[in-house]
């Protein structure tokens, strides 16, 4: 995990008390074209009967019908939401977001809709940083582009545990300074798979903010790491909608390989393997299922191990609390549709970490339950802005973000 993925996890899973929230939905049209002719006197047609028309003025008038209809045809959608959180991992600030959800082409209607964005943070415990990004379908469906960049710093807790021994009992409060590029490009190579590389590019600076004799830091504090990986990636979606689906499946293998050949202080691989399922209870409700699993290999620095509680995987818990060379994490989620643009959702799921076999540590399982509420923020695409309270096992997390939690 880069600095890029840091900032991701604290961005979009963000740790929050209740807010106030001031959702908006914009929708860009052109505008008619009001340069038209405003006579109002019917042609001559020859004839001596006003109003008389002949075919190729009948058709041209049809056409100009056509146009001013596709004129104010909606392109896409923007969704904004400033999102207040109020974190115990990174304190109180602000999240906005912003994105802009069309198609890539007016011609294409088979390819989904792409969507370009990005999201800021600000917390009075002095983390700051943003992230731009696009997620682009084109050629009827294709190719998928995905790409995006992230600069700033995150200050956080790392706790002590089975993991890192010496910090048993304790917490070691920490600033993250960093920035990455990320991109990927699938191919369709058939029945709704997509397969392609995709490349990091990072750096990473870990401080700690505040000094304690007692207690020995990682050995990856206050190291400049440069963070270089190439890797491949798989899905497939049989889903109609990827913002709300209510049928089908998603499924998506990645494999990361960061290596010091290619630049990178640390030689290590991470995997993911994520699985999910969306059935159609009725036209209103919903049943989503998540599985979830990682695993990571070689000589990885604290923070590119599994992270519990990043990601949405699961909720409960404070990112950094649970850090492991294995993690599984699977969850059943009940979604329903209110009037006025609102809804509700109610959440239960088991998980752990787990260390390699050559490791004398224990594993922890670790479950969670919980309820939230949505807000839609574009009802074109069905965009929903999200807001969770999750229990865990002796934690507890209010979470927000836009977009189902998977």
């Amino acid at each position: 995990m880069s600095a890029r993925a840091s900032i991701i996890c604290i961005v979009l899973v963000c740790v929050v008390s209740p807010p106030l929230v001031f959702p908006q939905e914009v929708t860009l049209a052109e505008e008619p074209d009001t340069k038209q002719s405003q006579s109002t006197e019917p042609p001559d047609t020859g004839t001596g009967k006003p109003g008389d028309q002949s075919a190729a003025q009948q058709s041209d008038a049809r056409d100009q019908t056509d146009q001013d209809k596709k004129k104010k045809e909606k392109r896409g959608s923007i969704v904004a939401a400033p999102l207040p959180i109020v974190s115990p991992a990174i304190g109180a600030g602000i999240v906005p977001v912003l994105g802009y959800i069309f198609p890539l082409s007016t011609h294409d209607k088979v390819s989904p809709p792409s969507v370009v964005g990005g999201a800021g943070l600000i917390t009075d415990n002095g983390s700051r940083g943003f992230l731009v990004g696009a997620q682009l379908y084109m050629k009827e469906n294709r190719y998928e582009v995905e790409t995006g960049y992230a600069d700033g710093n995150v200050n956080y807790n790392l706790y002590g545990g089975d993991f890192l021994p010496e910090l048993q009992g304790a917490k070691l409060p920490l600033k993250q300074d960093g920035r990455v590029f990320f991109g990927e490009g699938m191919r369709n190579v058939g029945h709704d798979l997509f397969i392609g590389p995709r490349l990091w590019i990072g750096t990473s600076v870990v401080t700690i903010r505040q000094e304690n004799d007692q207690v020995k830091p990682p050995p990856e504090i206050g190291l400049h790491s440069e963070l270089v990986a190439l890797g491949v990636i798989a899905t497939r979606d049989t889903s109609k909608n990827r913002f709300y689906p209510t049928h089908g499946s998603f499924l998506e293998i990645t494999g990361d390989f960061f290596s010091q050949e290619l630049g990178s202080k640390y030689s290590f691989q991470s995997y993911r393997f994520k699985f999910d399922k969306y059935f159609s209870l009725s036209p209103k409700q919903v049943l989503a299922y998540d599985a979830f699993v990682c695993l990571t290999g070689g000589s990885p620095p604290f923070y590119g191990n599994c992270i519990y509680g990043a990601n949405n995987e699961l909720r409960g818990y404070t990112a950094g609390q649970y850090l492991d060379r294995f993690m599984l994490a699977t969850q059943l989620e009940y979604r329903q549709t209110l009037p006025k643009r609102f809804g509700y959702v109610l959440f239960g799921g088991l998980g752990g970490v787990i260390p390699s076999s050559d490791q004398p540590r224990e594993s922890h399982f670790l479950p969670d339950i919980g309820a939230g509420l949505r807000y839609e923020l574009s009802t074109k695409y069905h965009v929903n802005l999200r807001l969770d309270a999750a229990r865990g096992n002796g934690s507890y997390t209010w979470a927000m973000g836009v977009s189902e939690a998977f």
